[in-house]
């Protein structure tokens, strides 16, 4: 059990523990920056100012350290000065536990936690739902904000917040990762990655989706494929793994998911044609434990489902997090599009295990089961959504299920013991299948592949839903998923592979405008029935909170954060941020009180009562 400690052993303790942090890569100051912390600063001692501080050598900056400790020990208590500079902690605010930890069993039992937000999707079963009930369909319309974080620079603000112990975890874009007090939003500590100048994101928004945390350590992944452990108080770099090539086109913007001894970590890149993959790391070393390739290799079960050797350039990234569930320990994860996105010609075959979900033994990486949502796909409709997985009652029993709203426009239902398909209907327009046979394999109408000259289908490039979070509430038995109502033309052209380079074989027009339209969708969980819907004026890209308060909360493009009946869809409040949404809500406890966290623009706003 550990005892508490005075300030003194803490920066003694600081220091020796940052010179013997497990950094096989790199010296302690890391690949990269970190920040001061935001705040008043007292001079009246004669310390050094921060800029001071922030502009130090590691060599002069050891030279401070010494200095502090003896000025502490000649002078009292420290004034105020950025710790996270001087002595790699951050400054010890009211209601920071310098103790604080986060074990593989506090994110196991997060669903008991509900004044944190331990992991990506809230909980292991991603149903992104919060037991806390303080805002309510009763009060929610006297929501307000309590403080708002302003970017330092521009981006696609897509972080997903973590939140334990009184500190707020982010990723601002495209791989800095900030520590934020929750009390203020006042910044303890940043981490900025050195990056080449001409780092590569091919397809996507130079963007991250969020951190994850396990025991004392944060970790994230860059756009230039490298994946990272920062000591969660100072910032400072444990170690640095490279996952991938860059110049090849592979980049992380995915946010790990921390389970028992491993950090799982997925891949971005899937246009430029890489070969995707899953990886496991050992979290105290960063040394990897297993990789799960996407895209079978020759002698591979499912390679024979790749036609003229089109396995070596065929995509299937893994952008977005996955689930995991610790009785069966299994980890599930979403497998994005097969390379060349529009111009199946090239790739003959179902294309396994591209738009697929995947069920791999945690322990070992090994492949369980799979469902492929799209054989042969070439309307670029991944399969990265988050999977929800559920216990309900079926035919008179209780199943183990997953459900997902896939990208194709239909809503599933498997058996996540075994992959067995069991219900599978469209939640928004399509108009590229005639429907699902017995096991699933989507019936597909004539006409609808691309062509030169172009065919309108249904849904659009970027699906009836992409990678933002549904919702899943037990006290509703809903899904709530933020649905896109959007055709495409797809068209389809000649490719060559060139690494490092587009390989997608076409492209697409969207119909914009009044052709366009959103919905927030409250589906049946064993039916996919529609129970209601809120229109929205354009397709979103937010995802959704439900919370035991009787509460929904989404965003839209054009800047409102909303907050709907669960049962009913009715509107209870918005707040127009400025900025749109392209992020995930949370919520969590700041000294009993409960708050909501949604990222819109180049903010992040906290709201409560």
């Amino acid at each position: 059990m550990k005892r508490d400690l005075s300030l003194l052993q803490v920066l003694v303790r600081g220091r020796n523990h940052v010179r013997t942090s497990p950094a096989p890569r790199l010296t302690p100051s890391g690949r990269g920056r970190i920040d001061c912390c935001d705040g008043q600063f007292s001079n009246a001692h004669g310390w050094p100012k921060p800029a001071e501080l922030c502009s130090l050598s590691p060599r002069e900056r050891a030279g401070v350290k010494g200095r502090v400790a003896r000025e502490l020990h000649r002078r009292g208590p420290f004034p105020g000065v950025c710790l996270a500079s001087i002595l790699g902690i951050a400054f010890l605010l009211p209601g920071l536990d310098v103790n604080a930890q986060v074990p593989y069993t506090r994110i196991l039992n997060a669903e008991r936690e509900p004044a944190s937000w331990l992991t990506y999707s809230g909980s292991y079963r991603s149903h992104r739902f919060s037991t806390l009930d303080q805002i309510n369909a009763a009060n929610v319309a006297s929501l307000k904000p309590v403080w708002v974080y302003q970017l330092k620079r521009p981006g696609v603000f897509e972080s997903s917040p973590i939140v334990a112990d009184g500190v707020m975890y982010l990723v601002e874009p495209p791989s800095t990762v900030t520590a934020l007090d929750v009390h203020s939003g006042r910044r303890l500590w940043t981490w900025t990655p050195s990056m080449p100048k001409d780092v590569k994101a091919l397809g996507f928004p130079a963007t991250n989706r969020g951190v994850a945390i396990l025991d004392e350590m944060i970790f994230v992944g860059t756009l230039d494929a490298h994946l990272v452990a920062l000591d969660a108080k100072t910032g400072v770099v444990r170690w640095d793994v490279k996952v991938a090539e860059n110049k090849t086109g592979h980049s992380i913007t995915c946010a790990p998911l921390a389970l028992d001894g491993k950090i799982i970590i997925g891949i971005s890149g899937g246009e430029a044609g890489i070969r995707g993959f899953l990886d496991a790391y050992e979290p105290s070393t960063g040394k990897r434990l297993w990789r799960f390739w996407t895209v079978p290799a020759k002698g591979e079960p499912g390679n024979e489902t790749w036609g003229r050797n089109s396995w070596k350039t065929g995509g299937g990234a893994t952008w977005v997090p996955g689930s995991y569930d610790p009785k069966l320990n299994l980890l599930y994860w979403g497998i994005g599009n097969p390379a060349p996105d529009w111009n199946g010609d090239v790739r003959p075959g179902d294309n396994l295990y591209t738009c697929a979900l995947v069920a791999l033994d945690a322990s070992t990486g090994k492949l369980k089961w799979y469902f492929q949502f799209t054989p042969h796909d070439t309307h670029d409709w991944d399969a990265n959504q988050i999977p929800v997985l559920v216990d309900a009652e079926m035919g008179g029993r209780t199943r183990q299920l997953v459900a997902t709203a896939n990208r194709n426009a239909f809503y599933y239902l498997l058996d996540r013991e075994t992959g067995e398909f069991l219900l599978g209907v469209p939640f928004a327009k399509q108009t590229w299948a005639q429907g699902l046979d017995a096991r699933g394999r989507p019936i597909v109408l004539p006409n609808t592949e691309p062509t030169e000259r172009g065919t309108l289908v249904w849904p659009s490039l970027q699906g009836a839903a992409n990678w933002y979070s549904p919702s899943y509430s037990p006290m509703s038995g809903l899904f709530y998923v933020a649905a896109r109502e959007m055709g495409s033309y797809y068209f389809k052209s000649e490719v060559e592979y060139k690494p490092g380079a587009y390989f997608m074989g076409g492209g697409e027009q969207e119909l914009g405008g009044d052709k366009a339209s959103g919905a927030v969708r409250a589906l049946d969980l064993m039916t996919g029935k529609r129970v209601w819907e809120f229109p929205l004026h354009s397709p979103p890209w937010a995802g959704l909170l439900a919370t035991a308060g009787g509460v929904v909360f989404g965003g839209s493009n054009e800047g409102n954060f909303f907050a709907l009946d669960a049962r009913t869809g009715k509107p209870l409040w918005q707040f127009q941020t400025g900025g749109s949404v392209h992020a995930n809500p949370n919520t969590f406890l700041v000294d009993g009180k409960q708050r909501v966290a949604i990222a819109a623009g180049n903010a992040l706003f906290v709201f409560g009562l």
